[in-house]
C-alpha cells in the first residue's frame, strides 16, 4: 500500500533507494517497535495472578515483551535481506553500526513500555489510547518518506521524536545511504536516555502498589 500511494502515486522520493525497499527496510523495525509498546504496555495486567502470588522485579515482564519481539524482528530482517538481493543493495562498512541503532530502539521500546506499563495500572483507559498514539507516532517518523524530504522547521520537530535518529540510522547505515543525520541520532539517543530513567523512576515508585491495584 505504501509503495502504491508513496511511492508511485504520490512521488515520495526515497534517496535513490528503490521504494519498496526504502520503505519496507524502517518498517521492519517500526513493526517491532509498536508491536512492543502495544504488548508490552498491558503486561502487568494481563499477569495479574502472577504478580499477586509471586515476588520478583516487576520490570522483568516488559522487558521480556521487549526482548520476545526480536524474534519477529528477526524473521522481517530475513525478508528485508531478499529483497536486498533482488534490488542488488549491497551494503557497506555502515552496516556494522546497524547493532547500535537497533539497540537504541530495544532501548527505547523498554523506557517507553515501563512507563506505558505502570501508567495502564492505574489507568485502565491507556490501553485503549495507546493504538491512536503508536498510529500518530507511525506518520510522525520517517518510515514512508526521507529525512532529506522535510523542510528545515520539520526537521527540528522531528528531533523531538526519539525514533526518527535510530530508525534513520537504521536505514542509512543498512542500505548503504550517505545521508546519515548523526545529529538526528545524538538527539535521540539523549531523549531516551532521559526516557529510561524517568521510566524507571516512575515504574519504581508505583511499583510497590502494583499488586493491590492490579
Amino acid at each position: 500500500m505504501f509503495t502504491l500511494f508513496f511511492g508511485r502515486l504520490a512521488g515520495v522520493p526515497s534517496d535513490g533507494i528503490p521504494y519498496p525497499l526504502f520503505s519496507f527496510c524502517a518498517l521492519v523495525p517500526w513493526t517491532y517497535f509498536s508491536t512492543t509498546l502495544s504488548q508490552a504496555g498491558n503486561s502487568l495486567i494481563s499477569n495479574s495472578s502472577l504478580i499477586t502470588k509471586v515476588y520478583f522485579p516487576r520490570a522483568l515482564l516488559p522487558a521480556a515483551t521487549v526482548l520476545s519481539g526480536l524474534v519477529d524482528f528477526a524473521m522481517g530482517s530475513t525478508f528485508l535481506a531478499l529483497m536486498m538481493i533482488y534490488y542488488h543493495v549491497k551494503p557497506g562498512w555502515s552496516f556494522f553500526l546497524v547493532p547500535f541503532f537497533l539497540g537504541g530502539m530495544v532501548l527505547l521500546a523498554f523506557s517507553v513500555s515501563m512507563i506505558l506499563a505502570a501508567m495502564n495500572v492505574r489507568y485502565r483507559d491507556v490501553k485503549y489510547a495507546l493504538p491512536f498514539l503508536v498510529q500518530i507516532w507511525l506518520f510522525v517518523t520517517p518510515i514512508i518518506y526521507p529525512v532529506t524530504f522535510l523542510t528545515p522547521k520539520m526537521k527540528r520537530l522531528l528531533a523531538f521524536n526519539p525514533m526518527a535518529g535510530f530508525l534513520e540510522g537504521f536505514r542509512s547505515s543498512l542500505l548503504n545511504s550517505r545521508h546519515m543525520d548523526w545529529r538526528l541520532v545524538g538527539i535521540s539517543v539523549v531523549v531516551t536516555a532521559v526516557l529510561l530513567v524517568i521510566g524507571a523512576i516512575y515504574f519504581r515508585r508505583t511499583e510497590r502498589s502494583f499488586a493491590d491495584i492490579v
